[in-house]
């Protein structure tokens, strides 16, 4: 069984979304000793963003040399991800929404006719069958019926476009990080328990 495991902050040993992720990775390790683990740290290795280049490549058109490696990157990270049978993500909340980085490691892994596609009735996800496991921080609270939930653009991007390629991702939630250090404190606490009794792989 293998396991891709991402983190996208850029706090480095600070973030509270890659302690969480690596506990939830730890976890999955002590269930299954067996389990393969591939580590990708988006932040130190980042992906390039989409261009028009990128695009009409995908579209069959001649790719500059230069775009040349970047599409070979590309194609290992959704290779990757294909390949994987559990996917963690650390994901910290930046300015309401995913870390850019984060968005291109997505836009390399949603890919028409590899995890998803279109018929007469409509898109249909391709990667089902993962388990995808997501750590999520947030300085505030944006939970249900608290007054910034309309600010919310992380976790329901996250369960929206993998649902669109066939996932219902899991989440594990560490809120109010930024509120004081009480707080944070029992965020991180409540979320690396949270980590420690997921379910076995």
């Amino acid at each position: 069984m293998k396991l891709l495991h991402l983190d996208s902050s850029v706090l480095g040993p600070h973030s509270v979304s890659r302690q969480v992720s690596a506990a939830i990775v730890n976890r999955l390790r002590q269930a299954t000793p067996s389990l393969e683990v591939a580590y990708r740290d988006l932040t130190q290795a980042p992906l390039a963003h989409l261009s028009g280049s990128h695009l009409a490549a995908a579209q069959g058109a001649p790719a500059p040399a230069e775009l040349g490696p970047d599409l070979a990157a590309g194609a290992a990270a959704l290779d990757e991800f294909l390949s994987a049978d559990i996917v963690v993500i650390g994901a910290p909340m930046y300015n309401f929404t995913i870390p850019s980085q984060l968005k291109a490691w997505i836009d390399r892994i949603a890919v028409r006719g590899k995890t998803f596609s279109y018929g007469p009735n409509g898109p249909q996800g391709l990667a089902g069958g993962k388990r995808v496991i997501i750590a999520i921080s947030r300085g505030g609270y944006y939970g249900a019926g608290s007054p910034a939930a309309a600010l919310e653009h992380l976790e329901t991007y996250l369960r929206s476009v993998f649902g669109f390629i066939g996932i219902n991702p899991e989440f594990i939630v560490a809120d109010g990080i930024q509120v004081g250090p009480e707080h944070r404190e029992k965020a991180l606490a409540d979320a690396l328990h949270a980590a420690a009794s997921l379910r076995a792989a």
